[in-house]
């Protein structure tokens, strides 16, 4: 317990009359474990453990931090990457014995959400969307297609299982069984982190009637519990550690996509690509943005 009170202390503001330092985390993008690089340059900046590794160590490297800042803008994406990479701040949070501050900007959805119960504390834009607990599986059917082309799908497998979600096959009553038990599944794993790291600071009677896939503005959800504090990041951190904070991002906004880029690379399925990105732009269509 005594151990714990250092950072206490700097969570608190035990620090604001020093030059203390702070380093930000930028995650922002959609939450996939495939790169991105679509021939249609929409799918934007994507974030995985792989991608973030090297950063989230630099982020917690230097001695004497005041705290970590994660900013987060991100409408979500996969749970295990969410999970891995939430899983990676936490271990270097116990390990460093630093706090670690979320800020969001315009959207901590879904995966975003994850990330930032990440954080010891939660801070948000007055205006940010933040929420939606909950799980969504989708993609696309192509039997109508294939039929007015005149293309039969020949497909073959060794388990009766195999080719569930097929999409160039009809649509089975089973299958569709199947994935929804897969979602309430992965829908408890997200409910169990949220109130562990979230714990009393809810402020409803049932937190679970919140778990729901709504989402909330930054206000509504400090109302709620689902937030810690409305503000933004800087005037947070000089408030709580001083005007003389030293606050330096950690890994910078990559540059625009080249023109390589847009042509993608010769590795990669043009189509799959294409798919990836209009999955990704949806999420960010979700909440307007």
């Amino acid at each position: 317990m005594l151990k714990r009170i250092p950072l206490l202390n700097r969570l608190v503001g035990g620090s604001s009359g020093g030059t203390g330092r702070v380093n930000v985390l930028r995650l922002h993008g959609v939450i996939s474990p495939s790169k991105s690089n679509s021939p249609l340059g929409g799918s934007g900046p994507v974030l995985n453990l792989e991608s973030l590794a090297a950063d989230i160590e630099k982020a917690f490297k230097p001695s004497g931090l005041s705290a970590v800042a994660l900013l987060i803008n991100s409408p979500g994406g996969s749970p295990v990457q969410s999970n891995l990479i939430a899983a990676r701040i936490r271990q270097l949070a116990e390990e460093k014995d630093v706090p670690v501050i979320a800020f969001t900007e315009d959207v901590a959805a879904s995966g975003g959400y994850w990330l930032a119960c990440a954080a010891d504390e939660i801070v948000a834009d007055p205006a940010s969307i933040v929420g939606s607990i909950g799980v969504i599986s989708g993609g696309f059917g192509f039997t109508g297609l294939m039929e007015k082309l005149g293309v039969e799908r020949r497909l073959y497998t060794a388990g009766e299982n195999k080719s569930r979600l097929d999409p160039f096959s009809a649509e089975k009553e089973s299958d569709i069984e199947w994935i929804k038990s897969l979602q309430l599944d992965l829908h408890e794993i997200f409910r169990s982190y949220v109130e562990t790291r979230r714990g009393d600071k809810f402020k409803v009677e049932d937190p679970r009637s919140l778990m729901n896939g709504d989402v909330f503005l930054g206000d509504k959800a400090l109302e709620l519990g689902m937030v810690d504090h409305v503000g933004d990041m800087r005037s947070t951190l000089r408030k709580r550690f001083g005007e003389k904070v030293q606050i330096k991002l950690v890994n910078k906004p990559k540059r625009g996509l080249s023109f390589l880029n847009l042509l993608g690379s010769r590795r990669d399925d043009p189509f799959a690509s294409a798919i990836s990105a209009l999955e990704h732009r949806s999420l960010w269509g979700q909440y307007g943005l």
